[in-house]
C-alpha cells in the first residue's frame, strides 16, 4: 500500500465515469425542480385555498432568493481555481479570490436555509399555525434544503475529473 495515500481504501472507479457525472447533473436538476415545485405549490395554496390569516408574502420568498443566488455563485466557480494559481487572468491570488467567492456562495445558501427556518418559527410556529397553514413554512424550509443539496450535488458532478473527458476552452 502506498504511504502517500490519505485514505486506506481506494476511490471506486465507477465514481469517475461520464455516466456518473451525467446522472449527478440530472439528479441535481430534479432536486431543484422538486424544490421549486414545493415552494410554488405552497404559495399557490396560500393564495387560493388557505383559510387562515397567515399567507405567503415577500418575506417567505427572501430565503429562497438567497439560496438561489448562492447556488449560482457556487456553481460558477471552477474547482481547478481553488487548488492552484497556475495562471491568473485578473491579477494575483486567483486561488484566494475563488475561495472567498465560494465561501460567500455557501454563506448565502446557509443564510437562506437559516432564514427559512427563522420564518417558519416566527411566522408559523409562534403564531400556532396548524395543519395546512403550517405546511407553508415547512415547504419553505424543505425547498431551501433541496436547493442546497442540489447545489452541492451539481458542483461535485460538474467538477469530477475524468481521463476521457476533454474540456475545450476558447
Amino acid at each position: 500500500m502506498s504511504t502517500e495515500r490519505l485514505f486506506r481504501f481506494p476511490k471506486p472507479q465507477w465514481l469517475n465515469s461520464t455516466n456518473t457525472r451525467t446522472g449527478g447533473i440530472y439528479l441535481a436538476g430534479a432536486l431543484f425542480a422538486v424544490a421549486l415545485f414545493t415552494f410554488i405549490d405552497a404559495a399557490t395554496f396560500s393564495k387560493t385555498k388557505n383559510g387562515s390569516d397567515i399567507h405567503i408574502n415577500f418575506v417567505d420568498w427572501i430565503p429562497g432568493i438567497f439560496s438561489f443566488l448562492g447556488m449560482i455563485v457556487i456553481n460558477s466557480i471552477d474547482k481547478t481555481r481553488l487548488s492552484a494559481d497556475s495562471f491568473s487572468y485578473s491579477g494575483d491570488n486567483v486561488q484566494w479570490k475563488a475561495r472567498v467567492v465560494l465561501f460567500m456562495g455557501f454563506a448565502a445558501m446557509a443564510g437562506g436555509l437559516a432564514g427559512s427556518v427563522t420564518v417558519l418559527v416566527l411566522k408559523y410556529i409562534v403564531a400556532e399555525a396548524e395543519g395546512p397553514t403550517l405546511w407553508l413554512g415547512v415547504a419553505n424550509v424543505a425547498a431551501n434544503a433541496l436547493i442546497m443539496l442540489s447545489s452541492a450535488i451539481l458542483w461535485i458532478s460538474q467538477n469530477m475529473e475524468d481521463d476521457y473527458t476533454y474540456n475545450v476552452a476558447l
